[in-house]
């Protein structure tokens, strides 16, 4: 496997990538859609708000039901999202990694296109002391695929986008990561145009660190 020079930050998508938390998305979105009275999303939207925002996907799982979407947003805006982070399940090799990559001094930051549930399910796997800056959709005007998180980052740490690498597993990772010219790792996607594949996440320690 080859290197990544230069390299001072890693930024991180979070679903799919430091955690596997497909369920718990299912779960919760699912939890809205029966509140109204409507069956269990199927696969499509299953893959749908597993890689949007929480607004998209309210928006597009009630796309059939235009007349309860205003009202669906304001029931998901007062959901207490901690019940359903005990469906997710962290990445094998997560905190080792985050350790190494903290001590060997690399800036860490998360891209997100969760919303306002980003803090508490960081909170409940004790992550986010390992974490310089956290960019969720709250904290911007255009969400992923627009780059406009990378940048935010990018300024935080005052580098340029050779100075980075985004972590992500989908297809709007990916587009936002071209758009901002970083390097992109695809994780256990093999199918995405990356700089790199991996399947483990302790893969990125030997991409970025010199070796013994």
């Amino acid at each position: 496997m080859g290197k990544i020079k230069g390299i001072k930050a890693v930024i991180f998508d979070c679903d799919g990538v430091l955690f596997d938390s497909k369920q718990a998305n299912i779960n919760f979105y699912n939890s809205i859609r029966k509140h109204f009275g409507l069956p269990p999303m199927d696969k499509d939207e299953e893959d749908y708000v597993h890689i949007h925002t929480a607004k998209e996907s309210v928006s597009y799982i009630f796309r059939n039901y235009p007349h309860l979407i205003e009202e669906a947003q304001r029931f998901r805006e007062k959901m207490d999202y901690t019940p359903f982070i005990k469906y997710m399940k962290m990445e094998k090799g997560l905190k080792e990694l985050l350790e190494r990559l903290k001590k060997e001094g690399f800036g860490l930051a998360i891209a997100t296109n969760r919303s306002n549930t980003i803090g508490p399910v960081l909170d409940y796997f004790d992550l986010r002391r390992f974490f310089n800056i956290v960019i969720s959709s709250l904290d911007v005007k255009n969400t992923k695929p627009h780059p406009e998180s990378l940048y935010k980052i990018l300024f935080y740490f005052g580098i340029s986008n050779k100075e980075a690498v985004y972590v992500g597993d989908s297809m709007v990772d990916y587009e936002m990561a071209k758009k901002a010219d970083v390097f992109f790792i695809s994780y256990k996607n093999k199918k995405l145009k990356a700089d790199f594949h991996v399947e483990n996440l302790l893969e990125i320690a030997d991409l970025l660190l010199p070796s013994d």
